[in-house]
């Protein structure tokens, strides 16, 4: 089996595809510090916890998380144990000061008068050794010799010579390991393998999912660029108390799953499984599986308890999936895990109206815009849209609320604003059962419940950049199990760049062939000067890091990239970089944070070099790609791209935040209005050059390596000798490159 087949890539047209992503940034940004131990390749001074034992019920539905922290200091120490790496047949350590060799160790007896040697070997001793690179420590006993040889020299009136080793590879060591207890009853998962997340899912529940794909913890593949197929995350409760109850109390095991979400859809061949932990017999038992399949609506899945070996103390369950261990693959999402007493066959109804999604933004089109462009244009830049999913996951009506949005600065309320009922449930009498509903609310002004000083972000505030909490609440008058779920927090930040993205890539995006280009639409507040992009390259099926692109931007043509006002030189090309820490976007400045002044709406992109998709972050939650458009042709024609979601490319512009950049300001050079108009372009075989304002002194023209062609003072340029391509100008005198096309 390939890897391909193992990471599915989805082509929507001949030129552009998303494929799945190899790492999860975000978890990446996160990873813990490795413990740092006192000797390296020991258990030293690292912590063992015992778990806390829960009682019934266990439920969670993910709306926070509640995954267990293991960050015990010094002050968190319970207890304690030295091991020796050396003891003696009756378990005592053996003095700090000893040493021995693994070698056999000798007397050598020399008699000169008969110039003979005798080597006699040392007595063996026998010791037990231990290995301290993991707790508990087994003892093995083990033949060690003296650390020395003794020389005897016969006829001579001296005493014997003992001649040590330098360094004897037996020698005494210790470990200290460390123990506590957790006691967290509100965090009640050991481990978190798994991802907790809440956008991978399509159209979940209630706020948040657990995710379980190919990737570790830490958000890197556990197998990177194999085919191997395995067991990957696990998701393990805390032990729980079964002793408490017994069989005919009725308990019952219940949760949805869904597999593919946003994400990659697991083969027939992988699996999703739910194991209960016997513990008088330490053994796990699968109690449930299900085998991929492609997207469908969440499931419900509800098992009565019966087997009286879990009714008891300790009593665990785990949930843990199958699937390739090269990346983020095979997707299953779980939600509204419930072990629970007093319930029933026919207790499978979720009483919950819920937010699905959070609020991405409260700004018209984008989820960030510089503070500086928001100061200046703070008038009718709230949403008229805002985008709402909650669901009501009763089998019965619920009798619908007004809903609101508060805009919280430092948690200071400074804006509200309302979420009418009649469009929360879409003009239903009340919220139907078992329905999610989508719907969009007027924030410019029809939704405002506030002062007038209350209806936006406030734009006087001081400061470089501006960072604002978003809460927003919705509940019903019917009886709700859950009320957690019935709000949601978010941020709203402002700081030198324009976004569409809620920060979190689901899939790997990108056109496909030599020189294909890639181009954002944007219309920012105001014209201004751009000095580069923050671009979320995140790791696909094949590395592409090696890969060249020039930053690119264009002007607007009629509502797609016309003219291009910047590109990066072509002999300093950039690569794909993917981050792993706080920050997981790369920014590409412009070649000397050059000031690309744009007026309205401006494309910004790449070209690249090479016909493999360069995987870009790809949104799946909030949808604009009709601002996304890509070219075959060397920008002759554009296609509004098929692919839903969000291209992660944000602009950089200049703004007081460059301060903080360190970027000085740009001196004011004189422009040399002459150009030179090279046509036809694209050609067959050849061009002319005709000059505006100045005098033709002769070109030189490269190829797309770089490598010159043709150097000429004829103002006629034959390229019929030449295979068919890109070719780079440069007139004699004048600074700028041109682009000719030969086919």
């Amino acid at each position: 089996m390939s890897l391909l087949c193992l990471a599915p890539i989805t082509v929507f047209s001949q030129f552009e595809e998303v494929g799945p992503i190899m790492g999860n940034p975000h978890l990446q940004m996160k990873a813990k510090q490795k413990q740092v131990r006192a000797n390296a390749g020991t258990f030293d001074s690292t912590f063992i916890y015992t778990s806390d034992t829960l009682g019934l019920p266990f439920f969670d539905e993910f709306s926070t998380n509640k995954f267990q922290v293991y960050e015990a200091g010094i002050s968190d120490i319970d207890s304690s144990q030295t091991i020796y790496r050396c003891l003696d047949l009756t378990n005592s350590p053996l003095p700090l000061t000893i040493a021995y060799s693994s070698q056999q160790t000798y007397r050598i007896t020399v008699d000169v008068a008969n110039s003979s040697t005798v080597q006699t070997e040392l007595d063996t001793i026998q010791i037990k050794m231990g290995d301290l690179s993991s707790y508990p420590v087994t003892y093995i006993t083990t033949d060690v010799y003296p650390p020395y040889t003794i020389y005897d020299t016969l006829d001579f009136v001296n005493d014997e010579d003992t001649v040590w080793m330098v360094s004897p590879d037996i020698f005494q060591d210790s470990a200290t390991q460390l123990f506590t207890t957790i006691d967290s009853a509100e965090l009640i998962w050991l481990d978190d393998y798994a991802y907790h997340n809440y956008s991978m899912a399509v159209d979940p529940w209630s706020l948040g999912v657990v995710t379980f794909d190919g990737l570790d913890e830490n958000g890197f593949p556990y197998f990177l660029g194999s085919t191997i197929t395995n067991y990957a995350d696990f998701l393990t409760s805390k032990p729980i108390d079964m002793a408490a109850v017994s069989v005919s109390d009725s308990v019952y095991f219940s949760f949805l799953y869904q597999a593919e979400g946003y994400c990659d859809p697991p083969e027939s061949i992988d699996s999703l499984v739910l194991e209960f932990y016997a513990k008088d017999l330490d053994q796990w038992n699968r109690i449930w599986s299900t085998e991929g399949v492609a997207l469908a609506e969440f499931e419900h899945v509800h098992i009565p308890v019966v087997n009286t070996d879990y009714f008891k103390k300790g009593f665990q369950f785990r949930f843990k999936n199958y699937g390739g261990l090269s990346g983020s693959l095979d997707h299953f999402h779980i939600d509204y895990v419930n072990l629970r007493e007093l319930s029933g066959y026919q207790d499978t109804i979720i009483r919950d109206l819920a937010f699905s999604y959070p609020l991405y933004t409260l700004l018209d089109e984008f989820t960030s815009v510089p503070w500086d462009h928001y100061k200046n244009n703070f008038t009718d830049k709230m949403s008229s849209n805002v985008q709402v999913v909650v669901r009501n996951s009763s089998n019965a009506p619920q009798i619908e609320l007004d809903g609101t949005t508060e805009i919280k600065y430092n948690s200071v309320n400074e804006g509200n604003f309302v979420l009418r009922e009649n469009l929360l449930n879409n003009g239903d009498l009340n919220y139907l059962p078992m329905t999610t509903y989508y719907s969009f609310h007027d924030f410019s002004g029809a939704d405002v419940i506030a002062s007038p000083s209350g209806d936006r972000f406030d734009e006087t505030k001081l400061g470089l950049t501006q960072e604002f909490e978003l809460a927003s609440y919705a509940t019903s008058t019917t009886d709700n199990s859950y009320t957690i779920n019935d709000s949601t927090f978010t941020k709203q930040e402002f700081v030198n760049y324009y976004s569409y993205d809620d920060g979190t890539a689901e899939q790997a995006y990108g056109p496909t062939g030599e020189q294909s280009m890639l181009a954002i639409q944007y219309t920012p507040y105001e014209d201004d000067s751009l000095i580069g992009a923050m671009i979320h390259f995140v790791p696909t099926v094949n590395d592409v890091s090696n890969n060249l692109f020039l930053l690119t931007v264009w002007d607007d043509n009629g509502g797609e990239p016309g003219n291009v006002i910047y590109e990066d030189d072509i002999f300093f090309p950039r690569q794909p970089n993917y981050e792993y820490d706080r920050n997981i976007f790369t920014t590409y400045y412009t070649i000397d944070t050059q000031k690309v002044a744009v007026n309205g709406t401006f494309y910004i992109g790449w070209r690249q070099f090479d016909a493999e998709r360069l995987g870009v972050g790809l949104d799946k939650n909030i949808v604009n790609n009709d601002k996304t458009f890509y070219s075959t042709d060397f920008g002759n024609s554009w296609n509004s791209s098929s692919i839903t979601g969000s291209v992660m490319i944000r602009p950089i512009f200049s703004t007081s935040y460059d301060v903080v950049l360190g970027l000085e300001e740009e001196k004011t050079e004189k422009v040399d209005p002459t150009k030179a108009l090279i046509y036809p372009n694209p050609t067959s075989n050849s061009v002319s050059v005709r000059m505006e304002n100045g005098v033709y002194e002769g070109a030189e023209v490269f190829n797309i390596q770089g490598v010159k062609v043709l150097e000429t003072e004829s103002s006629a340029i034959d390229l019929s000798n030449q295979p068919n391509g890109v070719y780079f100008f440069r007139v004699n005198g004048y600074p700028e490159t041109y682009k000719v096309i030969k086919h």
